[in-house]
């Protein structure tokens, strides 16, 4: 294992003996702000991330390696930024074939790196990435904010904190002297435990006012009517959303002229809904910067392959559909190979079970990327069925 600095920042690339010239990059995913920037020194452990995508690679004889960002929370362009740094450190020491990896944001970085960099690598995996782009992303993260904060208000299930659901909630960043950890968890959990007393009340009476609640909060957001689906958007958003307007440059998302349905609503709920809700507009400079980090274009080069699970608690499967239209309007189907797999249920740190956010199995993974090997090697698209 190599580890180091690049320009100031730490990485780490595991170099397998008898190493031949290719290698893989990885992109992480998003961490909340006030998480250590400091990737794994190990990038074969368990806790490298990728679902074990580079460990993989390793033993088809591959150097495999991530870099860590410039920060925490929103982090596309900086994470495309160093990881084509590493990108390029490994050619320096002689890579040739060069492939890059990457889950959820990391996802979305994968596609920043194969649009603006044509020729840089010889195979792209996106895995439960936010691969059609923010603006669908962060609305669908907004919008199940906005119908929690609207129908749990006045009610014990309401969120502490501030309401405004275009800014953070609550702090994420412990005071000087302060365990940072320690601060993280107990946030985290105050924000969350008026969803778990929503979801407990609901499982007691699943005919009850709770339950009715919860499948509107999830008919608004396009997200299931889940534990998962709950936790992991709200904390995102109600930990990172100043993190985020900081880092676009504003709000990317408006619903100024939005009108909402829901079918587990009556008329008269839907229209006392769009009455009451909160308001507001995007902000056109965000959305420039947002698309530029990153919108498809569907005009890359690279073969691309990805893997989404049919529900996922964070990144929608609507991203993997709203990438395949994208790349059929650019008429370039021909390098995009998507993966669908089933979903999954995981147990979760606040109690019981959910949907998971990037929920793949190994034999998955190891589809994926063996048909990308296959695809590059011989420069057919491979059939999935021959997996």
């Amino acid at each position: 294992v190599l580890g180091g600095k690049l320009e100031g920042r730490q990485f780490a690339v595991a170099i397998p003996a008898g190493w031949k010239g290719d290698a893989l990059v990885f992109a992480h995913g998003y961490t909340l702000p006030g998480t250590p920037v400091d990737v794994a020194e190990d990038p074969l452990s368990a806790g490298a991330g990728g679902s074990g995508i580079m460990r993989f690679a390793y033993q088809d004889g591959l150097a495999a390696g991530l870099s860590a960002y410039d920060k925490a929370g929103m982090g596309v362009k900086t994470g495309a930024t160093n990881t084509s740094r590493l990108r390029n450190f490994l050619a320096s020491l002689g890579a040739k074939k060069i492939y890059v990896s990457g889950s959820s944001m990391g996802g979305n970085i994968v596609m920043a790196l194969i649009e603006q960099q044509p020729r840089a690598f010889a195979g792209a995996l996106a895995q439960c990435g936010v691969t059609d782009g923010w603006e669908r992303e962060i609305g669908q993260l907004t919008d199940l904010r906005l119908a929690y904060n609207q129908l749990t208000a006045g009610t014990p299930y309401a969120l502490p904190g501030v309401q405004d659901a275009t800014r953070s909630a609550l702090p994420i960043v412990a005071a000087p002297g302060q365990d940072q950890d320690a601060f993280m968890r107990a946030q985290v959990m105050t924000l969350v435990a008026p969803v778990v007393a929503l979801f407990m009340a609901a499982e007691k009476a699943p005919d009850g006012p709770e339950a009715r609640i919860i499948r509107q909060i999830a008919s608004i957001g396009g997200f299931e009517p889940d534990k998962a689906a709950f936790f992991y958007p709200l904390v995102t958003l109600g930990f990172g959303a100043d993190d985020m307007r900081a880092t676009f440059g504003g709000q990317i998302y408006g619903n100024r002229d939005k009108v909402y349905r829901s079918n587990e609503m009556t008329p008269a709920e839907i229209e006392a809904f769009n009455r009451k809700v909160q308001r507001f507009g995007a902000d056109p400079e965000a959305i420039t910067e947002a698309r530029r980090w990153r919108q498809a274009t569907g005009r890359f080069q690279t073969p691309l392959v990805t893997i989404h699970n049919r529900i996922d608690s964070l990144v929608p499967y609507a991203q993997a559909e709203g990438l395949s239209r994208t790349v059929a309007a650019a008429g370039n189907t021909a390098k995009l190979l998507q993966m669908a797999v089933p979903a999954v249920q995981s147990p979760l740190p606040l109690g019981g079970k959910g949907y998971d956010h990037c929920g793949f199995t190994a034999d998955q993974i190891q589809t994926g990327w063996r048909a990308l090997r296959q695809w590059t090697e011989t420069g057919e698209r491979p059939r999935l069925a021959d997996y």
